[in-house]
């Protein structure tokens, strides 16, 4: 099977400028986006208006500021520009991957040591809204376990705190897990989540690869590397989030059912990590549809380990959907009750661009204009195949009047060539598409759908970046001389916000 071309060919010189100029369009859009929620963000904060957010569209705080990590993140960033970006190209597929997880994990912690190891690492997971506040208190886990929709509700004397009870107990138990086996503290749980979120730089070009994307696998690693979004991958919870959710997915994409099993359990324990994470599925399902062989297979053993995992947690007294039903009332127990859905529905894409970066306008922009080629034939074999179905049975009922008349059915009564609109076994625009569009498509659609629930006010620079890093496969449209402008961009973006603010995670 001929893979599906992914990559766009260099563009001649006649063709470079209009493609360029699109993308600084796209490029200024971002910037009036953030500029607008900056400015009413100032505006609404200081009315009183109960965004909770010092620095909306970020949670976060104004405090410019530099530290020894700064130097740090300068070189990593030079390094990965330079060299780094050359040898990207050529160089052998596993040094890459490894290379690709030293490099994002010198530029995570990096930048957490602007604010300090101690700010910056040691206790950033430490405060009382954070997991790791209830870990002592955790003797018992199938206890904990029989008993965790009970406390999510606020307003009682064992209510979880935030982070916990805004969470399915998954997220609990990695750090629970953590301090039995003696790596307990704010230290080693916040090493543990940069190790795990930067192997986000592994996974996605590792599927990217396994669907047959092998140069765009290439082409992406760098812009996982030096992710902006990393600012919050050091450290939060959601550092893990990213990583078990991305290992799921590449492994739903590799060959054998084994492997799919494995991703499975892996997403189907993602679903136990966050609630959101339902929206996973439009994802996993873009990736079985771009595998190259044993999709129904694949399929059959991803929806196993997703059952096996879930029917795990029921037997232990934890039941998802119970838990969802509770979340829902304490999210609205707190500053969510406050915090204005006509300012957040549209400011949280502000604070979504300065997680994914400037590149991102312009990758899903190309991402577009890759995928038309491709779906305007579709839809319009599409729309004929309609027509030739329907058009006879239109005329069929006119007819139905007549006493006698020849039947005048060609073509309706058997299958109708292309009906399907792809040539064949009806996924000819699945390939044709590629990973490369349909992966940033299904992210961009998990987002709008987390965005427009209401229950994504604020926070969603670090809570999307398990989406965020499938959103950049779409920087694979960038041209080649253009992506290391844009790959600066992101270290600037990603330095400047650590540099003026003080972030929360």
């Amino acid at each position: 099977m001929r893979p599906a071309a992914t990559l766009p060919r260099v563009p001649g010189p006649r063709r470079t400028t209009p493609g360029h100029r699109g993308d600084l369009v796209a490029l200024a859009v971002e910037a009036v986006l953030l500029v607008a929620a900056v400015a009413v963000g100032l505006v609404l904060n200081r009315r009183g208006a109960g965004l909770h957010a010092d620095a909306a569209p970020l949670y976060a705080t104004w405090r410019p500021h530099a530290g020894w990590g700064t130097p740090l993140a300068v070189l990593v960033a030079l390094v990965v520009l330079g060299p780094g970006l050359r040898w990207a190209r050529t160089a052998p597929w596993a040094a890459l991957l490894a290379a690709g997880w030293l490099a994002a994990v010198a530029w995570t912690l990096s930048l957490a040591l602007v604010d300090g190891w101690s700010a910056g690492l040691t206790r950033r997971l430490t405060p009382q809204a954070e997991y790791l506040h209830e870990v002592p208190g955790v003797a018992d886990i199938p206890r904990m376990l029989a008993g965790f929709t009970d406390r999510i509700l606020d307003f009682q004397p064992d209510s979880w705190s935030t982070h916990t009870a805004g969470h399915p107990p998954g997220a609990l138990l990695v750090f629970v897990w953590l301090d039995r086996i003696g790596l307990g503290g704010g230290t080693a749980a916040a090493l543990c989540c940069v190790l795990v979120g930067a192997t986000a730089a592994v996974s996605v070009p590792v599927t990217l690869r396994a669907l047959g994307a092998a140069d765009a696998a290439r082409a992406v690693l760098p812009f996982l590397v030096l992710l902006p979004g990393a600012v919050w991958l050091g450290a939060s919870g959601d550092a893990v989030f990213t990583g078990v959710v991305a290992a799921g997915l590449a492994l739903l994409a590799v060959r054998g059912t084994v492997a799919a099993l494995a991703g499975g359990l892996l997403l189907g324990f993602a679903l136990h990590l966050s609630y959101g994470f339902v929206l996973v599925g439009v994802l996993a399902l873009a990736v079985l549809a771009l595998r190259r062989d044993r999709r129904r297979a694949a399929l059959l053993a991803a929806t196993a380990g997703v059952a096996a995992v879930t029917a795990l947690f029921v037997l232990a007294g934890f039941r998802w959907w119970e838990g969802y039903d509770r979340v829902v009332e304490r999210y609205y127990q707190g500053w969510a009750a406050e915090r204005p859905y006509a300012y957040w529905v549209w400011a949280n894409l502000a604070a979504l661009l300065l997680s994914a970066g400037p590149v991102l306008g312009p990758a899903l922009r190309r991402t577009a204009l890759a995928a038309s080629p491709v779906l305007g034939p579709a839809l319009r074999r599409t729309a004929l195949a309609a027509s030739r179905i329907v058009g006879p049975v239109l005329r069929r009922g006119a007819l139905a009047a007549r006493p006698a008349g020849r039947a005048d059915g060609q073509g309706a009564d058997g299958p109708v060539a292309g009906a399907t609109g792809t040539g064949g076994d009806g996924r000819g625009w699945v390939r044709g598409l590629g990973p490369t569009v349909l992966l940033p498509a299904a992210a961009a659609l998990a987002v709008a759908a987390a965005d427009l629930s209401g229950m994504s006010k604020a926070e969603v620079e670090r809570i999307w970046l398990p989406f965020v890093v499938w959103l950049l496969v779409g920087a694979a449209h960038l041209p080649p001389p253009a992506r290391r402008w844009w790959l600066a961009a992101q270290a600037l973006t990603a330095l400047a916000v650590n540099h003026l603010l003080f972030t929360v995670s």
